[in-house]
């Protein structure tokens, strides 16, 4: 499963899209420096986050948008399209 297909998994589960759950991260005081194991918790407690789905977003909350190029068109199953996430939601994200 690709990084973008873990964040859009994440968004079918919860309705919330990758943007809106560092919004809410942000509330509780989480960001970039923040611990993994914090962030996890919290997705696991209030929305049944498994640790991979959590994981993604750890990634986004603490660091952006941003995946190393390795990622990308690597041909395995975890290759991206792009070095850059969509956080806003599938419905909006660019075709292409």
């Amino acid at each position: 499963m690709s990084f973008q297909a873990y964040l859009d998994t994440i968004e079918d589960k919860t309705g919330l899209t990758p943007r809106q759950f560092i919004e809410l991260a942000s509330e509780k005081g989480f960001g970039p420096g923040t611990k993994a194991g914090e962030i996890v918790s919290w997705l696991a407690d209030d929305y049944g986050l498994g640790r991979g789905h959590a994981m993604a977003l750890v990634h986004v909350i603490t660091k952006g948008p941003a995946i190393g190029a390795k990622h990308v068109d690597s041909g395995g199953t975890h290759s991206d399209a792009s070095d850059t996430l969509w956080l806003d939601g599938k419905a909006s994200r660019p075709a292409g």
